[in-house]
């Protein structure tokens, strides 16, 4: 499984990695500009991200344009028949406009709200019908 983070917040960014390793590849970007490269990058390689989790305020993008231009990469360069992305917007605000626009204008597939848990975000990978089984090493 492949998995892209992108936030601009160390501590986020750190135990969402320390959460994803152990069942799969890890990518970090610390801006919306960053994670769209890095989304980009992996599609032209033909290795697209599996889940993407990406914080709604960040600097130079947030994460609403952000997933929106995630969005018109995968239809660009994978066309409109493509296999989306998991997209789990992670965010402190609890603002039901943020909700709104992540899931009707972005196409978000989740939307959690910080401090991050481990078990809430296993479980809500685990809904999204993506498998989480632990790399052998």
């Amino acid at each position: 499984m492949k998995f892209l983070i992108v936030d601009d917040d160390f501590d986020s960014r750190k135990l969402l990695q320390k959460i994803l390793h152990p069942f799969g590849y890890v990518d970090i970007a610390v801006d919306g500009e960053e994670g769209v490269e890095a989304f980009r990058a992996a599609c032209k390689e033909g290795e697209p991200y599996d889940l993407v989790c990406l914080d709604i305020l960040m600097p130079n993008m947030d994460g609403q344009k952000a997933l929106r231009e995630i969005r018109e990469v995968e239809r660009e360069l994978l066309g409109e028949a493509c296999r989306h992305a998991k997209v789990i917007m992670i965010s402190g605000l609890d603002d039901n406009r943020e909700v709104h626009d992540a899931f009707f204008l972005g196409d978000a597939t989740s939307y959690i709200v910080k401090p991050i848990r481990k078990q809430l975000l296993l479980e809500e990978i685990a809904a999204l019908g993506l498998t989480l089984a632990p790399l052998s090493e």
